[in-house]
């Protein structure tokens, strides 16, 4: 505690208040007096302050202490020090009738007749601790501890303020202070103890596509068609076509972020990944000449002469042959030939119905049948009769192609009736082309 300024009231003044003279001039009786507080002193001849603190027997009560001063004495508490007034303020200097200097009180010095302060923290004639700062004050000085630390004895401790939960995250005690330190993924606000969150997308993340800050961190993302890499930044391309081999009717082709389906030659696109065949005899892009029919087959077309009959048959019609019975080479021959062209798909299914004969005449009483005359000499083929007029032929093992089959399909009619038997033939191109769409 501080000590309790009072002034110091110079009081002290030397009075010589009579002198008489009842003798010769050689004998002088002098009478001295002086005022309250101050007594003569025959040795100095001159007032001298009496010390109430001990001619007073418990001139201050209870808790009190005593305090001589000039001409007087003051009562304050135990904790109280007086500090006198510095030079060059009233009541600073010695009573002017004081020849002699009169001695300062401590914490003072003499200086032409005036008390000066002593600087005991620049003169080195203190006793604070190395860990203490000192600070001087009037007629004194005062041991203190630097900001941040305590006074434990007379030690400076230093203050640990990490215990008392100053930092958001993490404090950081050092001598005489502290410092806040962020987890990562955030930085320090303007108060140097919170902890706001750092937008590291607007801060150069690393993330190659796309980044998403989120509350003390941040994540990358990558656009449709990539994956994150391992390492958590970096987007690597997808290949959609090796996950699974039904995203392409006929072949996908993998591209940065994406993939795209194809189709052979003869092909097109449809719906972005199937297959549809081009026909090129309606879209005008075959090469078949005047004297040709164009036939469309699955991703090309065929060209084909518009007459066909080879001797000794003749031409009748469009795609039908006929052979005279007056023809002595026609008697064992089918009496007509008509040509058919379809396409088919590769690996197309089993037993399936493939095409349709049917006869144009029917004679009362007739029985027709039906058979592959010729062009099936592996068994891929059969005929189902239907009825007496109609027959189905059936697929009856898988076929691959590029392949051509040319079949004779003959139909027998036998007339009991009128001992008649005679026969025709449909002559079906089949193309089967080399994929199965």
């Amino acid at each position: 505690m501080r000590g309790v300024r009072v002034p110091l009231l110079c009081v002290c003044v030397s009075l010589l208040l009579r002198c008489t003279t009842s003798q010769a001039p050689e004998e002088r009786d002098s009478h001295m007096e002086c005022t309250d507080g101050y007594q003569w002193d025959l040795q100095t001849e001159h007032c001298k302050d009496v010390n109430e603190c001990e001619t007073i027997p418990e001139a201050c009560k209870g808790e009190m202490k005593c305090f001589n001063h000039y001409g007087g004495y003051l009562c304050l508490p135990r904790s109280a020090s007086i500090i006198p007034d510095p030079p060059g303020q009233p009541g600073s200097s010695f009573p002017d009738d004081v020849t002699e200097p009169y001695p300062c009180p401590l914490g003072y010095e003499s200086q032409g007749g005036r008390c000066v302060d002593v600087d005991e923290c620049e003169h080195d004639q203190h006793n604070c601790q190395p860990s203490q700062q000192c600070f001087n004050t009037q007629g004194g000085f005062s041991c203190q501890c630097p900001e941040g630390y305590r006074k434990v004895g007379t030690e400076c401790i230093d203050v640990d303020e990490c215990r008392y939960r100053y930092c958001q995250h993490r404090c950081v005690n050092v001598p005489g202070s502290f410092s806040c330190q962020c987890e990562p993924g955030f930085q320090l606000a303007g108060n140097n103890r919170s902890c706001i969150d750092v937008n590291e997308c607007e801060m150069g993340a690393p993330c190659q596509q796309r980044c998403t800050n989120t509350y003390g961190t941040f994540l990358c993302r990558c656009e449709q068609g990539y994956e994150l890499g391992a390492d958590g930044f970096t987007c690597k391309d997808i290949d959609e076509c090796g996950f699974s081999s039904f995203l392409c009717q006929f072949q996908c082709v993998n591209k940065p972020g994406k993939f795209s389906c194809v189709c052979p030659e003869g092909y097109q696109l449809q719906r972005a990944r199937l297959c549809q065949d081009v026909n090129e005899c309606e879209t005008g892009t075959h090469t078949c000449t005047e004297g040709q029919t164009c036939v469309n087959t699955n991703g090309g077309h065929r060209c084909v002469d518009n007459n066909r009959c080879q001797a000794p048959y003749t031409q009748v019609s469009n795609n039908r042959c006929v052979c005279s019975v007056t023809k002595a080479a026609c008697r064992d021959l089918p009496l007509s030939i008509v040509h058919r062209y379809m396409s088919m798909t590769s690996n197309r299914t089993v037993l399936s119905d493939v095409f349709q004969i049917q006869t144009t005449s029917i004679s009362p009483g007739a029985h027709n049948a039906f058979r592959i005359r010729s062009g099936d000499d592996r068994g891929a083929f059969y005929i189902r009769q239907i009825n007496n007029i109609s027959a189905m032929l059936v697929l009856a093992q898988s076929v691959t192609g590029p392949k051509e089959y040319i079949l004779d399909l003959e139909m027998v009619s036998i007339n009991p009736i009128l001992n008649y038997q005679s026969s025709s033939v449909l002559r079906l191109s089949i193309y089967v082309g080399q994929y199965t769409f």
